[in-house]
């Protein structure tokens, strides 16, 4: 009886643990992926205003939209990269973090690395 009292044991707290660090880790990457959201967001915001001005073209400005969504993810504490493509007219934004296990530490898995991605199109109204 003790023999399958231990083995049931051990199976409730690998079951407890795999719950835990799983669900702390889709939890993180979310979090990751909100916050690259954000920093798209932010970084879209930064458009070029002189060729918005002369009206020329709509485009974000470049060195200023990677300023924001650098500061965005630095403010969030995590690190990430920003892309520019398409002439300026779109941006990807990818956070890399990690999650501190609980549990699967006992196993040598103290961390796991989660990457949340984003991408904002600037977008333009036909007509003005």
């Amino acid at each position: 009886m003790s023999l399958y009292f231990a083995l049931a044991s051990l199976a409730i707290l690998m079951v407890m643990g795999l719950l835990v660090d799983g669900g702390g880790a889709l939890n993180a990457a979310n979090r990751a992926t909100s916050i690259a959201q954000e920093a798209a967001r932010a970084a879209g915001q930064q458009l070029d205003p002189a060729q918005a001005i002369e009206g020329s073209a709509i485009t974000i400005d470049p060195d200023a939209a990677v300023g924001a969504a650098q500061d965005y993810l630095a403010a969030a504490g995590v690190q990430g990269s920003v892309q520019i493509t398409d002439g300026g007219r779109r941006l990807a934004v990818t956070v890399n973090d990690s999650y501190q296990t609980y549990f699967a530490q006992f196993v040598g898995a103290s961390t796991i690395s989660v990457t949340g991605t984003a991408t904002a199109h600037l977008q333009t109204q036909a007509g003005g």
